[in-house]
């Protein structure tokens, strides 16, 4: 029975105004089962901020979907800016493009990519529900496995030079730029090429240094692998997502994973800095501490008020609770530890960013931090779709979190684009790049 725009509506349904969906008639059926079911009950910013509010969890047999389906901007469109700011289409007509980096003379590299075909890490009905609501959500295309560089000569807020950098890649994301070496994290593994800044074409074939988890995994369910280079370049910081929601695949398919790794470039070895982070993405120093901080997916399937994602420093050799625990509390659903006993003690993240908001993209100024929030599809109503700020003193998080970037979901509920990485360019513009959109857009501060 495929959901179509007849489709009786319920609180929190999956919407489908665009064209009907041709899916399992089970997975259909267990979709509409989830149309009907419950809603997020905390007020704004009740789940977000240093000391959130943790409501008991709610397990369901099918859990609530409720996403935005892609649709995409028309030519003349574009996100809405706070007030006090104003925003440019940087790039539009790319290919799904999911992380950035700015080089010293001001070029932005733009890794197009998409997560490898299969090996979604979710089997069974569950696995066909989240294949097709992941595809409606657009991520279903496939990866252009490139890296593209941007140039704006003129300083406009537009690019007007785009050249293929580097192809062939293996869903390429994080990119890490050290002296005349630039590194990337495929999904399984981390290769370097020879650079010089300035160059708009790489020839040489990358060089692996690094297996990475996920390589030849017979699941792979959070495929993303961001990248960070140390202040004084030897040493590369990766982020590695887990392989499943809460460790349903068991803990052996979990090693190495839900982990921000260090790679030491002069030794060529890796080992886990810190674990427990259910799918670190963004990585960041904060300018004035120097510490790394990450934003964190958080688990699903609790209920639309948990579990709320967050930014936190992250603390060499600490564990932050996952699949055990989260914000201090047992999950229910978790898996014994390997070989028993009790898990390690949890440091509790350091700011809560909403429940389901999904942070992906996480950059610094002087100021605070900027985070690309890709949207919700466990909670009702939707959350996230937005670029937000969150203010910093004296190194930590100080203040609620604001908008910065809107206007992603559209009145009747689709999604004309989803805010995947961030980044401060050259002129401390904020670039967002936009993977349902197809787009890089800049938002900057208007002069006062």
């Amino acid at each position: 029975m495929p959901i179509d725009d007849a489709t009786p509506a319920c609180p929190g349904t999956l919407r489908s105004r665009a064209r009907p969906w041709r899916i399992a008639s089970a997975a259909a059926f267990a979709i509409a089962l989830s149309a009907c079911g419950e809603r997020a009950q905390l007020l704004a910013n009740e789940d977000s901020g240093a000391t959130p509010k943790i409501v008991a969890p709610e397990q369901r047999l099918i859990p609530t979907i409720d996403i935005a389906p892609a649709v995409g901007w028309s030519a003349s469109s574009l996100p809405v800016a706070a007030d006090g700011w104003k925003v440019t289409a940087f790039a539009r007509d790319l290919s799904h493009p999911r992380w950035l980096h700015v080089l010293p003379n001001g070029d932005v590299l733009v890794a197009e990519s998409n997560a490898p075909p299969g090996k979604s890490g979710i089997r069974g009905l569950r696995g066909a529900i989240m294949g097709s609501v992941m595809k409606r959500a657009g991520a279903g295309v496939s990866s252009a496995d490139r890296i593209t560089l941007l140039r704006d000569a003129d300083g406009d807020g537009r690019a007007e030079t785009r050249s293929v950098l580097l192809d062939g890649l293996h869903s390429p994301f994080g990119m890490a730029l050290v002296e005349d070496t630039l590194y990337i994290a495929n999904a399984d593994a981390l290769v370097r090429v020879p650079y010089a800044v300035g160059d708009t074409r790489i020839d040489a074939a990358p060089v692996k240094l690094f297996d990475l988890p996920g390589k030849g995994d017979d699941l792979n369910h959070h495929w993303t692998k961001s990248l960070l280079a140390s202040a004084d370049g030897s040493r590369l910081y990766i982020g590695v997502g887990s392989n499943s929601n809460v460790g349903e695949n068991g803990m052996a398919a979990e090693a190495g994973r839900a982990s921000i790794w260090e790679f030491d470039l002069r030794s060529g070895k890796g080992r886990v800095f810190a674990s427990g982070l259910r799918n670190p993405v963004g990585l960041a120093w904060q300018p004035a501490s120097g510490a790394l901080w990450t934003v964190v997916n958080e688990r699903d399937e609790l209920g639309s008020d948990l579990v709320p994602d967050y930014l936190t420093e992250v603390r060499e050799g600490a564990f932050y609770g996952w699949p055990y625990r989260y914000y201090g509390r047992p999950d229910p659903r978790a898996p014994a530890p390997p070989q028993g006993g009790a898990p390690p003690p949890a440091i509790l993240p350091d700011f809560a960013l909403g429940s389901h908001v999904a942070p992906l993209g996480l950059a610094f100024d002087a100021s605070g931090a900027y985070i690309g929030l890709h949207g919700s599809w466990n909670r009702t109503p939707l959350n996230g779709y937005k670029v937000v700020f969150v203010p910093f003193s004296a190194g930590r998080p100080q203040g609620a979190m604001q908008d910065i970037l809107t206007g992603f979901v559209d009145d009747a509920g689709n999604a004309r684009g989803r805010p995947a990485g961030v980044a401060i360019d050259a002129r401390g513009g904020v670039l967002v790049a936009d993977d349902v959109g197809n787009a890089v857009w800049r938002v900057s501060a208007m002069p006062r």
